[in-house]
């Protein structure tokens, strides 16, 4: 079994920084595409940002140069630093990454949720 726990989140006020990590455990053989998605109430899933196993990333126009994505292949991490926050990036953000299990097929597995709030 797989599992995603991501730590980081919290209060902030506008223009401030956060840094959300998510690390993936059990028996991985290899992780493809990492990303993160968030959720504000109300709204659909989004996608924030990804990044593949040889660092190609991908953003959402709305966090472009505010926030980056990284990740660390050996340990199976991924980390998101936003900068300059916004009230609208207040979300519950969700880790996720695409995953081969030894003896499993590859499939897409999530993390809990951390709750991000940017006050204005």
């Amino acid at each position: 079994q797989v599992r995603l726990v991501e730590s980081g989140g919290g209060f902030v006020k506008a223009g401030g920084s956060l840094r959300l990590s998510c690390a993936a455990s059990g028996l991985i053989f290899n992780i493809n595409t990492m990303g993160w998605y968030r959720q504000a109430p109300g709204k659909e899933r989004e996608l924030v940002a990804t990044i593949n196993s040889g660092g190609s990333m991908d953003y959402a126009d709305s966090v472009k140069g505010r926030f980056t994505i990284s990740r660390d292949n050996a340990k199976y991490t991924v980390a998101l630093q936003m900068n300059s926050l916004k009230p609208e990036d207040t979300a519950v953000y969700y880790c996720n990454a695409d995953v081969r299990a030894n003896g499993s097929p590859r499939r897409v597995y999530w993390g809990q949720g951390t709750q991000v709030i940017v006050s204005s």
